[in-house]
This record gives C-alpha cells, sequence and structure tokens, in this order.
C-alpha cells in the first residue's frame, strides 16, 4: 500500500486523471462483459441496458449537483460566522435521517405543477419534475447532498488557517483563496463525500421511486428494476452491474482525492 502511495504521488494530474477515466471504464467494461457472461443470452441485455442507461442519466448529473451545491454549502457553513449554523446543517442533513420515501413525498409536493413553488419551477424550466429523468435527478441530488456538504465542512474546518492568512497578506481575494488554497487542501475530505454521494446517487430509490415513478424506459432505474426482477434471472446481472457501478465511481473519485497538485 505505501509503495502504491509513492508511486501515485509521482505521477502528474494528466497521467492520474488518465488513470481515473480508464478505471471508470475499466469498471463499466467489466460490467457490460460479465453481464452478458452471466446472463447467458444477448436477450437479457434488452431488459437490462434500460435501466442501466437512465441509472448513468441519473448519477452523474445528480452527483455533479449535489457535489457543487454541497461544496458551496460546506464553505458557507464552515467559514461563516451567524447564528444557526449547525441548524441549517441539520436541516441539510435532513435526507439522511428521514426515510428515503419521506424524502420523496416531500420532493413530490413541493415539484408537482400543481403547488406554488412546483408550479414556478414548471414554468421556469418549461415542462414537469415529476414522472420524468428530470424528477429522478434532483431526488438523487438531494440524497446525496447531506455528505457532500458535511464531509466538505469537515474538511474545510480542517485547513490551517494560517496558510489562508499567509494568502490573503499576499494580495489574493477571498474567493481565490478559496479556490487556490482552501479547497485544494481540503481536497480529500471533499472527495470522500463526493465518494459516498455518488455511490448513495446510484443506488438512490425511495424518493426516486415517490418522485419519478417506475416506469419501464423513461424512469425505471437499476435499484427500482432489481425489485422488479427479483424473481428472474435477470436480477443477479442487475446486481453485479450496480455493484460495478458503485466501485467504478467510488475509486475513479477516490483517485482524484488522493491526487497532489
Amino acid at each position: 500500500m505505501e509503495r502504491w502511495r509513492e508511486v501515485a504521488q509521482t505521477l502528474g494530474p494528466k497521467q492520474k486523471l488518465t488513470i481515473t477515466v480508464a478505471t471508470v471504464i475499466v469498471g463499466l467494461g467489466l460490467g457490460f462483459g460479465l453481464a452478458h457472461l452471466f446472463a447467458g443470452a444477448i436477450a437479457y441485455w434488452g431488459v437490462v441496458s434500460g435501466p442501466f442507461f437512465t441509472t448513468v442519466r441519473v448519477a452523474v448529473p445528480a452527483t455533479l449537483i449535489a457535489g457543487i451545491l454541497g461544496i458551496a454549502s460546506g464553505y458557507g457553513l464552515a467559514k461563516g460566522r451567524f447564528p444557526g449554523r449547525d441548524v441549517l446543517e441539520s436541516l441539510g442533513s435532513l435526507p439522511i435521517i428521514l426515510p428515503p420515501t419521506v424524502v420523496g413525498f416531500y420532493l413530490l409536493e413541493v415539484l408537482s405543477p400543481g403547488t406554488q413553488v412546483g408550479g414556478f419551477l414548471t414554468r421556469v424550466v418549461g415542462h414537469d419534475l415529476v414522472y420524468n429523468v428530470d424528477g429522478c435527478i434532483v431526488a438523487a441530488a438531494v440524497a446525496a447532498f447531506p455528505f457532500c456538504m458535511r464531509a466538505a465542512r469537515s474538511a474545510i474546518e480542517g485547513v490551517d488557517p494560517l496558510l489562508e492568512q499567509s494568502a490573503r497578506t499576499m494580495g489574493l481575494a477571498q474567493w481565490r483563496v478559496a479556490l487556490l488554497v482552501t479547497l485544494p487542501l481540503a481536497r480529500r475530505g471533499i472527495a470522500s463525500g463526493l465518494t459516498i454521494g455518488s455511490a448513495r446517487a446510484l443506488g438512490e430509490y425511495g424518493a426516486t421511486l415517490m418522485v419519478g415513478g417506475d416506469i419501464n424506459g423513461k424512469t425505471r432505474t437499476m435499484s427500482l428494476a432489481i425489485l422488479d426482477a427479483f424473481t428472474t434471472p435477470e436480477k443477479n446481472t442487475m446486481l453485479l452491474i450496480l455493484v460495478l457501478m458503485a466501485v467504478a465511481a467510488m475509486t475513479g473519485v477516490g483517485l482524484l482525492g488522493r491526487s497532489r497538485s
């Protein structure tokens, strides 16, 4: 393990990015290959492919949204000096505490076009945000957000304030200190949050079911499809692909977090 860390530290940013991309591709490639192998028939892929691509379409943007909002919220909670910070963090952490179906119920109440907020969002976006892929993305992002936020706050609070002060004395604006000093130094903790958040987005079930439904070919993700196919041979194929997707995502984000600029 120590030898691997020494080798990883000698790699340049481009090499590490290449390794990360290759890891994800290999993981997905293994998923495709083993899916065909375990299925035993090409017809299985016709059943699995729809939920697989729907899961990718949901998990990738959901992780990006949760990551961006989580890091920004974590930074504000770590650096802000205002009353009620812990209360805000507790509110942002509710998706961890509440059952997923309860989170999905409240999301459905908020996003439905019949409500004031939902109607406004529908007019802004141009279409409904329920029972489609967009609704699934929102549900997965909400489920992943607390992990990104809490990890980002802890990592940013762990950065030595003297280093940030030194950067400010050199004339750097606060936003440049954040981008060039604080966030790079906190990258490992942030990457840990993104890793867990991406896995949470991949496996989201309850809120996705409530907001997106279980529409075959439209909103049926791998998690939903596994339950639908629980008594069929396709179940093993779907479970294998979902596990490999989670491993590939967590490995890729973890490698990025351990890289050195």
